[in-house]
C-alpha cells in the first residue's frame, strides 16, 4: 500500500485532532495540506455564527471533514471506551449518527453528497485490509471491493455517487486508480506506463484527475482521466515529477484537485526539482506555474467553479507561509494571517469565500478562518475553553466544518453556521 502514502507530504497544523487514531489509520486519505502577514485581517471579527459541537459516538474525540449542500456533516469519532473509531453522518434533526465499519474496528468518511451518500473508508474483519464504502440511509455501508487485490481506499465522490481512489491489483504487486459506480462497479482507469496511480478527484462530468508513475517508474505525472479519452499525461513545469496531492469531491467548498470546467490544480517540480510550485492546468492552456508569494515553494488546495484556486506559499525568505487565492485576472494573492506566521487556505466556495487554518499571535495555538474578498480574514473562534480550532470544507452556503479543542483538551467536530 505504498502508493497511498506517496503523495502525502504535508499535514494540517491547524486541521489535525492529535488524539484521534484514525487519522494514522487512514493517513493516505486525508488532505494534503501546505503549511503557509500582508493584508488587513479582522481578528475578533465574525462572519458566522460561533462553532456548533457536533459531540462524539461517546469516546473522548471526533472531526468533521465534508459538509453536503443541505447541511449534512460527516466525519470520524471514537466510541465509548476509546476501543474504536467509527465514521459518522450528522444532521440538524437526527444528531450524530454511527455508520458502523465494514467488520474492522476503524472507519472514517470523507465526503457526502446533497443526496446522502456517504463515502470512506474502513477496515474489514480482522482489521487485516482496509476497503472502500459506499453509505445510504436505506442500504447502509456497502463494500466497494477491489481490483482483485487486498486493499481499496476511496479519495473522492461526485454528485452522481461516482467514486475514485486507489486500490491493489491481483497478488498486490501494484496499486492502480479506480472509479466506481453502483452500474458498473470498480473499473481499473490503467496507469501513465508505470505500476502505480491514484485517484485524486473528480468533478461532476466525471473527469478523474490523480498521479500515476510512468514507464520504468522514473517519475510521478499528473494525470487527467475521462471515459472517451483515457488517461492523460498532464506534463510537468519542467521538473521530474508532477503531483495531484489534493483529495476532495466535485462539490463547491469541499476542496478537490478538478473543477467543473476541467481545470485541474496540483504542484509540479521546476526545473532543478528543488522547489515545487502550484500548477493550472487545461486542456486548451496545458500546465501554468501560478508562481509563490515570494518564497521557492507553494501548493494548491482546491478550485472552484470560476477557476479561483487557493492553498498556501512560502514567502520571502522562506521564513513563513501564508495562504494565497489566485486568479487568472489577479495573480496570486497573500491572504494573511491571524496574527502568527502561517496560514494555510483549504477550501473556497463559488461565492470566493475561502476557509482553512492560521496560527495566531506568538504562534502558539491556530485557529479557523474565514476570507473574503470584502471583509478580509475572520477568526472563526473555538468551543467555549478550548485553544484551536481548524477548518477542514464549506459548502455554498457558507456553512464551514472542521474541529475544536475543548476545556478539557478533547477534539470535537464542529459546525460554523453563517452569520
Amino acid at each position: 500500500m505504498q502508493w497511498f502514502m506517496n503523495d502525502l507530504r504535508h499535514l494540517p497544523f491547524g486541521t489535525r485532532p492529535r488524539n484521534l487514531r484514525v487519522l494514522a489509520c487512514f493517513a493516505g486519505v486525508l488532505f494534503g495540506i501546505f503549511a503557509m502577514l500582508s493584508l488587513p485581517v479582522e481578528v475578533g471579527a465574525s462572519s458566522s455564527t460561533g462553532p456548533t459541537d457536533l459531540g462524539t459516538l461517546g469516546g473522548s474525540d471526533s472531526n468533521a471533514v465534508a459538509v453536503s449542500a443541505s447541511g449534512q456533516v460527516v466525519g470520524e469519532s471514537t466510541t465509548a471506551g476509546e476501543t474504536a473509531v467509527h465514521a459518522f453522518s450528522w444532521t440538524a434533526g437526527g444528531g450524530m449518527v454511527d455508520l458502523g465499519t465494514l467488520g474492522g474496528t476503524t472507519s472514517v468518511a470523507i465526503a457526502v453528497s446533497a443526496s446522502g451518500q456517504v463515502v470512506g473508508n474502513s477496515f474489514i474483519t480482522g482489521d487485516t485490509a482496509i476497503h472502500a464504502f459506499s453509505w445510504t440511509a436505506g442500504g447502509g455501508m456497502v463494500d466497494l471491493g477491489t481490483l482483485g487485490g487486498t486493499s481499496s481506499v476511496a479519495s473522492a465522490m461526485n454528485e452522481r455517487g461516482q467514486v475514485v481512489g486507489e486500490s491493489t491489483t491481483a497478488g498486490d504487486t501494484a496499486g492502480h486508480a479506480f472509479s466506481w459506480t453502483s452500474g458498473g462497479g470498480m473499473v481499473d482507469l490503467g496507469t501513465l506506463g508505470g505500476t502505480f496511480s491514484g485517484a485524486s478527484a473528480v468533478s461532476a462530468s466525471g473527469q478523474v484527475v490523480g498521479a500515476s508513475s510512468i514507464s520504468g517508474e522514473a517519475a510521478t505525472h499528473a494525470f487527467s482521466w475521462t471515459s472517451g479519452g483515457g488517461m492523460v499525461d498532464l506534463g510537468t513545469l519542467g521538473g521530474t515529477n508532477s503531483f495531484l496531492t489534493i483529495r476532495g469531491s466535485a462539490f463547491e467548498g469541499n476542496g478537490g484537485g478538478v473543477n467543473n470546467r476541467g481545470q485541474v490544480v496540483g504542484e509540479s517540480s521546476i526545473s532543478g526539482d528543488s522547489p515545487l510550485h502550484a500548477f493550472s492546468w487545461t486542456s486548451g492552456g496545458g500546465m501554468v506555474d501560478l508562481g509563490t508569494l515570494g518564497g521557492t515553494e507553494s501548493v494548491p488546495f482546491a478550485v472552484n467553479s470560476s477557476g479561483q484556486v487557493v492553498g498556501g506559499s512560502s514567502t520571502t525568505g522562506d521564513t513563513a507561509s501564508h495562504a494565497f487565492s489566485w486568479t487568472s485576472g489577479g495573480g496570486m494573492v497573500d491572504l494573511g494571517t491571524l496574527g502568527g506566521t502561517f496560514s494555510e487556505a483549504i477550501a473556497v466556495n463559488g461565492r470566493g469565500q475561502v476557509v482553512g487554518g492560521s496560527s495566531t499571535t506568538g504562534d502558539t495555538t491556530s485557529h479557523a478562518f474565514s476570507w473574503t474578498a470584502g471583509g478580509g480574514m475572520v477568526d472563526l473562534g473555538t468551543l467555549p475553553g478550548g485553544q484551536e480550532s481548524g477548518a477542514r470544507a464549506m459548502n455554498a452556503r457558507g456553512q464551514v466544518v472542521g474541529d475544536s479543542s475543548t476545556s478539557t483538551g478533547a477534539i470535537h467536530a464542529v459546525l460554523w453556521q453563517p452569520a
